[in-house]
């Protein structure tokens, strides 16, 4: 499991231009890629888009792509080695043929122009989409890496709090029966005390108590929340992205938690209720940054 929050920067020097991609990812619904690059390289775009769609399946990715340089090109300066050596060899022949003194250095060497010669360097643009491309992949890796680490925080948290659910919706599936219970004794006292003393039907008093337990009856909700947290871990445990599938599975528990809490007749259990939706949306909330 992923988180859909990340961030990742790369630079490298090319010619005399630093060049630099740096990549933002925030959470989204759909997965909604934006790439901003300078004129030089702009027909990159898809190429860069592409790259990303092999890391996110979710949220909203933004690339930058910048170059900081001089602005001009740059001159190279070459030497003709050959050349050089036969003005060396030359002088040398002619050191010795008038027996002249004096070092033959490359201060003496420097004035023959021949030598040397120079040409402006412009900046390949075959080479720099291929660096750009190259630290695209590095600063996804970066990015990738803090998406998976965020990832598995968010996981430990969602299951302790999955776990915490779980112990509530226990706590009221083990109340329910005391609840019928007790409203069988509170309606039979209310009925001896408008009779003033005279007998109590029993049947119907029995009769009223299992209306009320069929309508306080919370199993069916029980079950199918104990089955939606049961998918809720497996998808915790799952590689792909499941943030869409951990949402939908929350509205599920929404409704039973909203349907057991108009069955409740009992304080307790509308407390467990109260507590089941705060920790919901906690839950929810995560829940939105996962991929």
């Amino acid at each position: 499991m992923k988180s859909m929050t990340g961030f990742g920067k790369r630079e490298s020097l090319c010619q005399d231009t630093m060049v630099g991609v740096e990549v933002r990812a925030v959470n989204h619904r759909f997965c909604e890629i934006s790439v901003r690059l300078p004129k030089l390289v702009s027909d990159m775009e898809l190429s860069l888009k592409e790259l990303v769609k092999q890391i996110c399946a979710r949220g909203r990715v933004d690339v930058t792509v910048t170059l900081n340089g001089t602005g001009s090109p740059s001159r190279m300066v070459k030497i003709d080695r050959v050349v050089a050596r036969r003005y060396y060899q030359a002088l040398q022949s002619l050191q010795k043929e008038f027996h002249l003194d004096g070092a033959i250095d490359v201060n003496l060497l420097a004035g023959f122009r021949d030598i040397f010669s120079s040409n402006e360097e412009t900046l390949s643009v075959e080479g720099l989409s291929k660096m750009i491309l190259g630290l695209t992949r590095h600063a996804l890796q970066d990015l990738e890496k803090m998406r998976q680490k965020e990832g598995a925080a968010l996981k430990r948290d969602l299951a302790a709090r999955i776990q915490v659910m779980v112990a509530r919706v226990e706590e009221i599936e083990s109340q329910v029966p005391s609840v019928v219970e007790g409203y069988a004794k509170r309606l039979e006292a209310r009925v001896t005390r408008l009779l003033s003393g005279e007998s109590v039907n029993s049947d119907r008093i029995a009769q009223e108590a299992v209306l009320f337990a069929e309508k306080s009856d919370v199993t069916e909700e029980v079950t199918r929340l104990s089955s939606h947290f049961t998918q809720f871990r497996s998808a915790l445990k799952a590689k792909e992205a499941v943030g869409k599938r951990l949402d939908f599975l929350l509205q599920e528990m929404g409704r039973e938690v909203n349907t057991i809490g108009s069955k409740a007749n009992d304080a307790n259990i509308s407390k467990h209720v109260v507590e089941l939706k705060s920790e919901l949306e906690k839950v929810r909330e995560q829940v939105q940054n996962v991929e």
